[in-house]
């Protein structure tokens, strides 16, 4: 029997941590900084059936959670830079799934959403490792979460939707035999 919450969730939802350390700000960035490689390495050489596979039921394939990586990878970059730059800024949402039914995202080959992610991630490590304990503090409000989120807290977040999705396509490999 499948337990769909363990397919939606495999290294479990996400649960803020109390407190984040300057140790888990340098893993978290280091996180950000591998994300390209792991991600390429994993799914860079899969076949267009495999591409079109979803990773759960009722689920994305994996072409449209690469998609949606990017897409997320330039919105996240975009919130920190404004947060920088910014005092408290608010800023914007975005309809997921509708996204992830464009055809940009549907029916498009990989290749330019891990070129996206490959130097979107690069800039974001090259400013994150740059960033003050001072800096870190700085926040954006999100519309769907309450109150402000600091650059660390966003962070922690971010890592762990990495890892998130990551975690899909590993699952999916090793369910597939791939």
């Amino acid at each position: 029997m499948i337990n769909l919450e363990q397919l939606k969730y495999p290294i479990g939802p996400y649960s803020e941590p109390a407190e984040i350390s300057d140790e888990d700000v340098d893993n978290y960035i280091r996180t950000i900084k591998n994300f390209y490689a792991r991600l390429k390495n994993l799914v860079g050489e899969w076949s267009d059936e495999q591409l079109d596979t979803q990773y759960r039921p009722d689920g994305w394939t994996v072409r449209q959670l690469v998609n949606h990586l990017a897409d997320v990878s330039m919105i996240n970059y975009i919130r920190f830079k404004l947060a920088l730059t910014e005092d408290n800024p608010t800023v914007n949402s975005f309809n997921q799934q509708k996204w992830a039914e464009l055809q940009d995202s549907f029916t498009i080959e990989i290749k330019p959403a891990l070129q996206t992610i490959k130097g979107v991630h690069k800039r974001w490590t090259y400013e994150l490792k740059s960033l003050t304990n001072k800096e870190l503090e700085f926040c954006f409000s999100h519309p769907e979460r309450k109150g402000l989120m600091s650059l660390r807290r966003g962070l922690a977040y971010c890592c762990w939707h990495c890892d998130h999705h990551l975690a899909h396509l590993q699952k999916l490999k090793e369910q597939e035999g791939w």
